[in-house]
């Protein structure tokens, strides 16, 4: 069940309350000679997702359109199609966007049902990724809107989703979301409902998918998932309108990592062969390395050794092709050392320590900026402690936990926890120390 964000926008639009909109349909109702006593608790449960019954959508409509003085349609307030989240994506491009441009303004809003909402699983996960491999493709995504979008416009799109993620690398995604989030609704929504011919729209959406992708992996670091799942299923409709696979296998490769975090390993798998498969000559050497060596952990986890070694050797002889100058921005983030802190954890899950330890110590020694920095001290602090190296641990957890701090990251605090438990369970007093460091860190609340 996915949040109803249309028919939220609606509702503020129309200045309605909860309790307002079920005293209006029960009202509307009685005109039908309907027996109908909704309370405010119901028209939450709409917005979460719940599909009201029998003539209640229409006398939704009815009760919004005399509100607003227009036709409200099924299609207005996100009940054109029983199931919700397929339909989304097979909607035609101007649908898709009125449903964007309705989750950021949730978003924006804090809503509750958008931030607490679930990650998807199954089938509804599954289909964005089929229907981005999938004909039928977009053959014109011009639009006749009121504001003319330009070149700059675009440039500007470019500037916003760079800066955005560097504050996301040196701040966290908890600190940059806020700020992402209302650029997109500020500036994003209304280039998107605009003015614009085939040839800039497809920049246009090219431009608003790498942006949209960096507010998933803030919402990814805030531990809200759902709505982070949300934000790549987004990305991924616009890539496909932009007509770059490549940028297309990029955010496949942000569904990975994500199904990776949730457990979901076989889907990790098979979302990775399908950005591979599909974006063919279009995809760089820097992402196919990143994909591979998420595959290689995903059949570590699986307990495939055969799988997970003939990933990772793919893995490594993607990086060594890697030419940076020739690489899209948004692929930035496969920094030298990348390939080899996702092989070290591939390798520990494997049991092979002393692997794991050489790719962790090599990717540590590789520059990175912070973000990256502390997930590689991470790693390699873990190693050191399931080797019996507790003192070295001490030393590079303490690290670690300098390099975090100033950062706001849900992701990030996990590692943090996870390594503090285990120099805990070591009984080493260099290790209590380390601890404490982290406690420092962690106590200063999000």
């Amino acid at each position: 069940m996915q949040p109803n964000t249309l028919l939220d926008a609606l509702l503020d639009e129309a200045g309605i309350s909860h309790a307002g909109l079920a005293a209006h349909v029960n009202q509307a109702g009685r005109a039908r000679g309907l027996s109908l006593r909704y309370e405010h608790t119901a028209v939450a449960r709409w917005l979460k997702g719940q599909r009201p019954r029998g003539q209640v959508p229409d006398l939704i409509c009815e009760v919004l359109g005399a509100r607003l003085h227009r036709p409200v349609t099924l299609d207005d307030i996100g009940l054109g199609v029983p199931g919700g989240a397929a339909a989304t994506h097979g909607s035609p491009l101007s649908g898709f966007v009125e449903r964007a441009t309705a989750l950021w303004r949730s978003d924006e809003q804090q809503r509750p049902h958008i931030l607490g909402a679930p990650a998807v699983t199954g089938t509804p996960a599954v289909m964005p990724v089929w229907e981005w491999e999938n004909p039928p493709e977009d053959a014109d995504v011009s639009r006749d809107g009121q504001t003319r979008v330009s070149m700059s416009d675009i440039t500007m799109l470019r500037a916003a989703r760079a800066h955005y993620e560097l504050m996301y690398r040196r701040a966290g995604g908890i600190a940059t979301r806020a700020r992402i989030v209302g650029f997109l609704n500020a500036e994003t929504a209304p280039l998107l409902r605009g003015r614009y011919n085939d040839a800039l729209g497809r920049q246009l959406h090219r431009a608003t998918g790498g942006l949209v992708a960096v507010a998933g992996i803030c919402a990814y670091d805030s531990d809200a998932h759902g709505l982070a799942q949300r934000y790549f299923h987004q990305a991924l409709r616009l890539a496909k309108a932009s007509g770059d696979r490549g940028l297309g296998a990029y955010v496949i490769a942000l569904l990975v990592n994500q199904s990776l975090f949730m457990g979901e390993h076989r889907q990790a798998v098979a979302f990775a062969e399908a950005a591979l498969r599909t974006a063919g000559a279009q995809i760089t050497p820097a992402l196919a390395a990143d994909l591979h060596a998420m595959q290689a952990k995903a059949y570590a986890h699986l307990g495939d050794g055969t799988g997970a070694l003939r990933c990772i050797r793919r893995a490594e002889s993607e990086a060594e092709r890697i030419q940076p100058v020739r690489e899209p921005d948004e692929t930035g983030y496969v920094q030298p050392g990348l390939v080899n802190v996702q092989v070290a954890e591939a390798l520990l899950s494997l049991g092979d320590l002393t692997g794991a330890r050489e790719h962790a110590a090599a990717a540590v020694r590789t520059p990175a900026h912070d973000r990256g920095r502390v997930h590689r001290l991470a790693m390699l602090s873990q190693i050191e402690l399931r080797q019996g190296e507790a003192d070295r641990a001490a030393v590079t957890a303490s690290e670690m936990a300098e390099r975090a701090r100033g950062m706001e990251s849900q992701r990030l605090r996990d590692r943090l926890r996870e390594v503090r438990e285990h120099l805990v369970a070591s009984g080493c007093d260099d290790a209590a120390e380390a601890a404490g460091l982290i406690d420092g860190a962690l106590r200063v609340p999000l």
